[in-house]
Parts: structure tokens; sequence; C-alpha cells
């Protein structure tokens, strides 16, 4: 298990804004509308955007490399 994994503040905004698009796009499917549907979808792409956007400005995990993970798995 890798530790720090997720917890990051890039991490939850991202998560959170596409779970806000997830819960979006579910209420328009059921209503059958499809605008408000790809509205969701919108916003879940959204939250990647900003998810990665503030992994780059270092709200993010750093990236170890690949030897650490090789050496630690021995």
């Amino acid at each position: 298990m890798a530790h720090g994994h997720g917890h990051t503040p890039a991490a939850w905004t991202g998560s959170i804004i596409a779970f806000v698009g997830f819960c979006v796009a579910g209420v328009f499917m059921v209503m059958a509308n499809v605008p408000g549907f790809w509205a969701g979808m919108a916003i879940i792409a959204i939250g990647a955007l900003v998810g990665g956007a503030m992994r780059l400005a270092g709200l993010g995990q750093e990236k170890r490399p690949h030897r650490q993970a090789a050496s630690a798995r021995s």
C-alpha cells in the first residue's frame, strides 16, 4: 500500500468536484434530461482539470523515482 496516496489538496479537490459532477449527471439521467447529463459530465472533466492544475501548482503528491519503488519491493 502506498503511503500518503491521494491525501493531498489536489486529490481531494479533484475528487470532490468529480463526485458532484457524477451526482449531477446521475440526477439528470434519471430525469431524461440530456443537456443536464452532459453538464454533469463537463463538471467531472472540470474536476480532473482542477486537480491536475493544483498538482502542477505544487499541491499534489511528489513523484518518486522508479528506483526507490523497485528497491522497496525487494
